[in-house]
């Protein structure tokens, strides 16, 4: 028995990290981007509004918010192996247009075409993640996601320092690795078993149609209170966050970093800090530590950050305190739990459609911002947008930590029932708390009969 239940065990990370690696190619897109504005700028002879929209309509904001909010409900519907297995086709013909984009419009297609395989992949991964990991042990799967999500970055700014040399065409380089990785990716994903927990909702309730989810999601008290306070833990951080990730480098050189390797040498202090918070922090304590405690640390340490960033005087002390506390705090913070509650605080049924919906918001207020950022931080400098980007950090910390939910070590099954009361199905059949665990009771007996010994 316990060489079986090994078994599944190693399987089941398999399939986690190869799910994961969605937020790997989602921040190496951001990254590639970010490393790569001014050589296309230069290259293509635009402005900086035209630049904001390479920004704004890609992986970082519009581009994924619009995938998000399709790819959701196409989740829901077909099943979360449907979007994770040929979203990335989609991705692979994007970037393979900014590879050898010959003009300013061919990369915005490729850049929205990437956005919107990224925004549909990222949630659906976040789901499957969620519902296939062990209830004792969702917060390290569901970390993993943020892991490769940190490791992107490291890379991508690696890479930037390696390529520097060779121009434009060392951009083309990087964005040819995620065309590399992506296609190993959607290889290893053929073999990926559907959502156990998907598919024994389906099974019971049948099919409902592309809309059906977003009516009962909007219909619901409890729906509504849990995306206004994923909004405030995730919209409002992210949107610091999106800046930060695309225009981190004009920042420092706001700061008066104009080296670019300097620039990118501490992005990697940063992501490296990121990908150690996210291993040794969240994926080690978050199942077992207060949760409440432990984003409030992290999301407090990242008004610190910034606050030090913006108004202490700016020498090699004040950047290293930034890069490091920063990276901290993204490790342990905003987007681990998001990824985390998100998929908690919600109903099998549509699952992934509040996680479209709530991607798209976010998303929206970074490219909102992102069309303006560079003409703001060029016109008015960084202090005067400090107050912005501090008050957002702030009310991120105060929504996560007064109503953090107390969701640890619970199946999804049982934090549905104790949400909703009655568990109702697709096709409007209403379960009671006890009739919901028979059932689920009697699934799992189903499982374990087919489970090969």
């Amino acid at each position: 028995m316990a060489v079986r239940i090994g078994a599944r065990n190693t399987t089941g990370w398999k399939a986690t990290i190869s799910v994961a690696m969605s937020n790997y190619i989602e921040s190496g897109s951001i990254i590639a981007i970010a490393t790569s504005l001014s050589l296309w700028q230069a290259q293509f002879h635009v402005g900086d509004l035209q630049v904001g929209l390479l920004a704004s309509l890609s992986a970082n904001a519009f581009g994924a918010a619009a995938g998000a909010i399709i790819g959701g409900p196409l989740c829901d519907r077909y099943g979360r192996k449907f979007i994770c297995t040929y979203d990335l086709l989609l991705y692979m013909l994007g970037i393979l247009l900014a590879v050898f984009a010959g003009s300013y419009g061919m990369l915005l297609v490729g850049f929205i075409l990437t956005g919107i395989a990224v925004g549909a992949g990222v949630p659906a991964s976040w789901t499957y993640i969620a519902e296939q990991a062990p209830a004792d042990k969702r917060a390290a799967h569901v970390g993993t996601a943020q892991l490769a999500w940190s490791i992107g970055p490291m890379v991508g700014f690696a890479l930037a320092i390696a390529a520097a040399p060779l121009g434009l065409l060392g951009s083309r380089l990087i964005f040819a690795h995620l065309f590399v990785v992506a296609a190993i990716v959607w290889w290893l994903r053929r073999g990926l078993p559907e959502s156990t927990i998907w598919k024994d909702e389906r099974a019971a309730t049948g099919s409902a149609n592309f809309f059906h989810g977003f009516t009962q999601l909007f219909s619901r008290r409890k729906n509504l209170t849990a995306m206004l306070f994923l909004f405030g833990v995730y919209a409002l951080w992210n949107t610091v966050a999106g800046q930060a990730g695309i225009f981190q480098p004009r920042v420092y050189s706001a700061t008066g970093v104009t080296s670019v390797t300097e620039q990118y040498g501490l992005q990697i202090l940063v992501w490296g800090c990121t990908v150690a918070a996210t291993y040794f922090g969240f994926m080690r304590f978050a199942d077992r530590m207060s949760r409440r405690l432990l984003y409030a640390i992290g999301a407090a340490l990242a008004v610190v950050a910034w606050a030090v960033l913006i108004y202490a005087p700016a020498n090699l002390g004040t950047l290293l305190f930034f890069a490091i506390a920063w990276g901290i705090s993204s490790g342990i913070g905003a987007q681990a739990f998001y990824g985390l509650w998100t998929s908690e605080l919600f109903a099998t049924r549509y699952r992934a459609s509040a996680q479209g919906v709530l991607f798209l918001a976010a998303r929206v207020m970074v490219g909102l911002l992102s069309i303006w950022f560079p003409l703001l931080l060029s016109d008015i400098g960084l202090r005067a947008l400090g107050g912005l980007i501090l008050g957002l950090l702030a009310l991120s910390f105060l929504v996560g930590t007064i109503w953090a939910p107390r969701t640890q070590g619970k199946t999804l099954e049982e934090i549905e029932a104790e949400r909703y009361g009655t568990v109702t199905s697709a096709t409007g059949t209403v379960r009671t708390p006890e009739e919901h665990a028979a059932r689920q009771q009697t699934l799992r007996g189903a499982r374990d009969e087919r489970t090969p010994r």
